[in-house]
């Protein structure tokens, strides 16, 4: 798995969102399927004009 260097801001960030014990590749990963369920949403939304 690929290593990342988050700065001391981005991790505060990722505290405020963590859920009791969860890690930090939970909520990577939930963000990035929040992230492509909209991009989803967008491009479908698009396509009834």
């Amino acid at each position: 798995m690929p290593q990342i260097h988050l700065d001391e801001e981005t991790v505060k960030r990722l505290d405020s969102l963590r859920m009791e014990d969860e890690d930090y590749d939970e909520i990577v990963t939930e963000l990035i399927n929040i992230y492509e369920a909209e991009e989803l949403t967008l491009f479908h939304g698009g396509d009834e004009v």
